[in-house]
């Protein structure tokens, strides 16, 4: 049994407790409350509060931080990306991937919903040291040649991997990437083998564009690839997705930035998680985000960073001090849950991430905290720079004077940026 004493506990699940402890055995929160006296390593003027969670991310394009100027053309964007992962090899994506992972630690991320592009660099990677969830994405815009090491490498995606924390899971990429009969053997998968599903939705102007008037540059981007366009002029893109029964209920939906009137009576009832990705948002100038109504109408909305190449880094911190600033209405504490109990409820894991309670897996970050519990959560929102403690699993793995020391290699692209 490990004992960790701390100025302040915020358990997210309950309220903040003055001069707290949190006991920890074979890796679970055994039990916690306010310190009783017993031995225990104090970590001094701190707030212990539970990891945080991503719940959007592409490790994959770590390498890419800087390599696109914000573009008002969607589509451009897209060709810009397809572009770049044409100059890296699997080296640069492992690089990646492991740049990514040492960037989410540093600041205090020990959750990770990561899209997985290249399933066959899994058999080639060393264990995550945060607890990732890795969905294996999926597309058939057009046909792709798959060579027996895809192949291989797609089917020991799935395989387990010892010592590997979190779990496997599908992501569909988006309704204009992936047909409707993908969608559903998608569905058909994680039901039948109780994964979740993640796809992109509603994203841009341009997607709703060309699901509704069949018209505008993604239309013609796609078009020109072949794409089969006869699903396009009938609806909005969350008209044309719902109505092709292609979602397991309880799916996580991520952007959510265009909808239409009628799009909202579709959604209700149907228990989706809403990712939304703040900087990103911000990144693309994109107009106001409906978070106020996903939040009265009852969805669990969570947060992600997206990918470095439309942020400027994953900080989960600054993806909830970007949703105040762009939110004043939404409570701090609010922010917070989108960052620790939503996720982990949104991937079947509530109650055993994203909160401190007895027998939830003891993923735990400090930050510096001297004030009254008052002024708690606004300084946890504040919070910038480095996270100086981080645990996973019950195992101290970062801390920002061993970050300075490991240091982050600069990435570079092979091609201008």
């Amino acid at each position: 049994m490990k004992t960790l004493r701390a100025r302040m506990l915020y358990p997210c699940s309950s309220p903040p407790v003055e001069d707290g402890m949190v006991c920890i055995e074979s890796g679970v929160i055994r039990s916690w409350g306010r310190w009783d006296g017993r031995p225990a390593e104090d970590l001094g003027e701190v707030v212990l509060i539970p990891g945080l969670i991503n719940a959007h991310c592409h490790l994959d394009y770590s390498v890419m931080r800087g390599a696109i100027l914000p573009n008002a053309s969607f589509s451009q964007w897209i060709r810009r990306i397809n572009d770049l992962k044409r100059t890296l090899d699997d080296d640069d994506y492992l690089e990646s991937i492991a740049a990514g992972f040492r960037e989410l630690l540093a600041h205090g991320t020990t959750s990770v919903f990561n899209i997985e592009s290249f399933p066959e660099l899994m058999v080639r990677m060393p264990a995550p040291p945060v607890r990732t969830w890795w969905f294996y994405e999926m597309m058939d815009v057009r046909n792709r040649t798959h060579t027996e090491d895809v192949v291989a490498g797609a089917l020991s995606f799935f395989e387990e991997r010892k010592g590997w924390l979190g779990g496997f899971a599908l992501s569909p990429h988006a309704p204009y990437t992936t047909s409707p009969d993908l969608y559903r053997l998608a569905r058909f998968c994680c039901e039948k083998y109780g994964m979740p599903l993640m796809t992109h939705l509603a994203e841009s102007d341009e997607e709703f564009e060309m699901f509704r008037y069949a018209g505008g540059p993604l239309h013609s981007f796609l078009a020109s690839l072949g794409r089969n366009m006869s699903d396009t002029g009938i609806g909005s893109p969350v008209a044309s997705l719902l109505s092709a029964d292609a979602l397991p209920d309880g799916s996580l939906l991520t952007h959510m930035n265009f909808l239409e009137e009628g799009d909202w009576d579709l959604l209700r009832g149907r228990r989706f998680s809403i990712i939304h990705c703040p900087c990103c948002h911000e990144y693309f100038g994109r107009g106001p985000f409906p978070l106020e109504r996903f939040l009265r109408e009852g969805f669990n909305v969570c947060l992600g960073t997206d990918s470095l190449a439309s942020n400027r880094e994953l900080n989960m911190f600054a993806e909830m001090q970007c949703a105040a600033r762009r939110h004043p209405e939404v409570a701090p504490e609010t922010l917070l849950e989108m960052a620790t109990l939503n996720p982990a409820k949104a991937i079947g894991m509530g109650g055993k991430l994203g909160e401190i309670t007895e027998a939830a897996e003891a993923d735990l970050i400090a930050v510096p905290y001297a004030g009254p519990a008052e002024n708690l959560h606004e300084a946890i929102l504040t919070h910038s720079g480095a996270v100086d403690w981080v645990m996973v699993g019950g195992k101290q793995v970062f801390s920002d004077s061993v970050f300075r020391k490991i240091g982050q290699r600069p990435l570079s692209l092979k091609t201008e940026h």
